[in-house]
């Protein structure tokens, strides 16, 4: 084992000589289209200006539909990222993650991204992502928010209202709680991942399309409606999706609920929420039971920002989530148990200085009911899975343009991702000799926006 730990060390101080070698004075874009449109630095809607991390700034511009105009100068509607890693695990994995790979320490491109992102006038705006996998060597559409706004009063109250088009439960919400935006905010597939997870957790991301309609009551209550589909195969097809291989097909439209309530105070700011997701699912697409899987997602949510005047940035994230299931189809199929439960907790605290270099460090914790049949894959039948996830990160140009114009932007970070329990248990969990702490992965990235 010493072995792996200096592989671990060396890695991990290379890394962080390529974080410290960069984290020189430099303003940076999220999404580039956007900054240019509203004529401000990302800064201003992003934390460090760079990854999704919303500013109150931020999370007004996304609910007033991307609508906000600094410039009457035309503006290309279109921005590109792109993402690559180094991925290192304790131990060889039992098969590569992917073809085209090794067992360990691989390096990827693990996406690059089109947007179609802008505002169309006062009322109506798009946030549209298209993404190359590179580690399935794939073309699919990705997040999707379109929205049309309008203003007015109800009850004496000033409210924005919208809709939203929108294909991932939970794309179209402002803050960085839910799993769509939450930490970590960039990752790997080559990354050893647990089995287990909710629906709400991204079961049904890009396969299904919904319809939110939201107000935001004097910049203060957020009250939000829903309801979502799976579209047609063809469709999805079109699309890059195979709904059978992602969360399974909704036998009915599905409604979302979603309160929350913001306050600012100055130069700082919180807020807290409830969600609540009700889908039937088609397990893998089969409709031979006659039935569906009945999936109940209830959740709490809260986060707290400090800007202060940029020098030092503090955020905390918090989200719980319950998931009670009534798998009909499943138990008819041999598959589950009738009922079982998932709990899910998520949690990350990170700290930012002069917009440039920081760190999180995020813990998560999933676990629930006892199922030979829907975990017969390791020696407890249990869903458990725990563990911390830190993350150093550097974006240099966050402060004043890249000499490569104010499109371009970079961040670059290492991970360390630690497991507790994975799959049921912190030992031989598959029963064939595998520890979740052979799944412990280091990955070195870099993210480039233009």
């Amino acid at each position: 084992m010493a072995g792996v730990g200096d592989r671990h060390c060396k890695s991990l101080v290379g890394a962080l000589l390529l974080l410290l070698s960069v984290a020189q004075p430099g303003n940076a874009y999220a999404v580039p289209a956007y900054a240019e449109q509203t004529a401000q630095p990302c800064s201003a809607c992003h934390i460090v200006g760079f990854g999704p991390q919303l500013t109150p700034f931020g999370r007004k511009f996304k609910l007033e539909g991307y609508t906000m105009l600094g410039t009457q100068d035309f503006v290309l509607p279109i921005s590109a990222m792109a993402v690559a890693s180094y991925v290192e695990t304790s131990a060889d994995q039992p098969a590569p993650p992917a073809p085209h790979y090794a067992t360990n320490d691989n390096v990827t491109l693990d996406q690059a991204n089109l947007f179609v992102a802008g505002g169309f006038g006062d009322h109506f705006g798009s946030f549209a992502q298209f993404t190359y996998d590179g580690v399935g060597r794939s073309l699919s559409w990705d997040n999707l928010d379109l929205r049309a706004t309008d203003r007015t009063k109800l009850f004496g109250q000033n409210v924005l209202l919208g809709l939203s088009l929108n294909n991932n439960p939970g794309v179209q919400d402002p803050w960085n709680t839910m799993p769509a935006w939450g930490f970590p905010y960039t990752d790997s597939d080559l990354s050893p991942a647990p089995a287990a997870g909710t629906v709400i957790g991204g079961a049904l991301a890009q396969s299904v399309l919904g319809v939110s309609a939201y107000a935001w009551w004097s910049a203060k209550f957020y009250t939000e409606a829903s309801l979502y589909w799976t579209p047609g195969r063809g469709f999805l097809r079109a699309m890059g999706v195979d709904a059978d291989e992602g969360g399974g097909v909704l036998a009915s439209a599905a409604p979302y609920f979603r309160v929350a309530y913001e306050q600012q105070y100055g130069d700082q700011n919180f807020d807290v929420g409830t969600f609540a997701f009700f889908p039937s699912l088609y397990p893998a697409g089969d409709h031979s039971t006659g039935t569906s899987d009945r999936y109940s997602d209830l959740g709490i949510d809260a986060s707290y920002q400090f800007l202060g005047s940029g020098e030092n940035i503090y955020q905390i994230n918090a989200i719980y989530t319950h998931e009670a299931q009534s798998l009909n189809a499943s138990a008819l199929l041999g598959a589950s148990s009738r009922s079982d439960s998932l709990d899910d907790v998520r949690a990350d605290v990170s700290y930012y200085w002069r917009n440039l270099v920081g760190g999180t460090v995020g813990y998560f914790d999933t676990w629930g009911t006892t199922d030979p049949l829907l975990y017969n894959g390791n020696t407890t039948f249990k869903p458990d899975s725990s563990g911390f996830l830190f993350q150093l990160d550097a974006t240099p140009f966050a402060n004043e343009p890249s000499s490569l114009g104010p499109r371009f932007n970079i961040r670059v970070g290492a991970q360390y991702r630690v497991f507790s329990q994975f799959d049921g248990a912190a030992s031989n969990y598959d029963g064939k000799g595998h520890n979740a702490s052979g799944n412990e992965t280091l990955r070195v990235f870099t993210w480039v926006a233009f």
